[in-house]
């Protein structure tokens, strides 16, 4: 557990500090942490709602997004899978900080605020159909950052030219680094980011030690976030190849295009 996710437990821990309010349920360095945090809720009728919240923080948070859901006795499955999907994408709008405490607090707001009745008002249905296309349209559109680690290229030139080919296709800039470590880097629209993580993890790229052609399996996500959240928020232009021998030269090629930040938090822990 990191000294973040430490810290934040720490927190929600004394806020949620009544009976069965709040309990961690699984700590590895592997999978992350799960907890729960139960508590009761307002609805904008003013009916009380008894809700549990599962989170689950991966291993690279809160650099890497939370899963969320939500269950209530009083709600449907229907309503309650709707405040999970909703909260996520709050999440995806913050800052890459510690959240929780901000996706609770949005969740007893949104509960209050709308109503979650299954006889919606033909209205209250086409306001919480606007945000949500509202929501998902500036999700597609808004420039983000991805940082992918690739575990080992036996066939390096075709592989080099997917990758190029899938950049290109779906018009994505970045940095392909090729070294000790394998690392990509792309920026462009969260569509697109991915659809290529999509290919990269379904394609056959490479091939394995009996050189058949085999899919990535191995690919690991460092980052995923909107570029606005980044603190060095830097546009870069055109997808190209860097190779180095050494992590100062790999770090020199970061910070040639404003990503230093990335490199420093990821990159010296591989």
């Amino acid at each position: 557990m990191s000294e973040a996710v430490l810290d934040e437990i720490a927190a929600l821990s004394a806020i949620y500090c009544d009976k069965d309010e709040f309990e961690v349920l699984e700590d590895s360095d592997e999978k992350g942490t799960v907890f729960r945090i139960q508590f009761s809720a307002v609805k904008s009728t003013g009916e009380s709602v008894y809700l549990r919240l599962l989170f689950h923080l991966p291993p690279g948070y809160p650099a890497r997004l939370p899963e969320v859901s939500v269950s209530s006795e009083q709600l449907t499955r229907k309503q309650c899978r709707l405040l999970g999907e909703r909260a996520l994408q709050r999440a995806g709008v913050l800052a890459p900080e510690p959240m929780v405490l901000e996706l609770v607090r949005w969740v007893q707001d949104t509960l209050s605020e709308l109503s979650l009745d299954p006889g919606w008002s033909g209205e209250q249905q086409e306001e919480m159909k606007t945000r949500e296309e509202e929501e998902r349209r500036r999700e597609e559109c808004a420039g983000w950052t991805a940082l992918l680690l690739v575990d080992h290229m036996r066939s390096r030139v075709r592989y080099v030219k997917m990758i190029r080919r899938w950049s290109s296709e779906l018009q994505l800039v970045g940095r392909l680094f090729l070294g000790p470590l394998i690392l990509v880097l792309l920026q462009g629209p969260h569509a697109n980011i991915k659809e290529y993580i999509h290919l990269q993890r379904t394609v056959k790229v490479d091939v394995d030690s009996s050189g058949k052609r085999c899919k990535e399996k191995m690919m690991k996500i460092l980052y995923e976030q909107p570029s606005s959240s980044s603190k060095q928020p830097k546009q870069m232009s055109s997808f190209e190849v860097v190779e180095f021998s050494s992590l100062d030269q790999m770090r020199r090629a970061f910070e040639d295009v404003g990503q230093l930040e990335l490199f420093q938090e990821f990159v010296p822990t591989l």
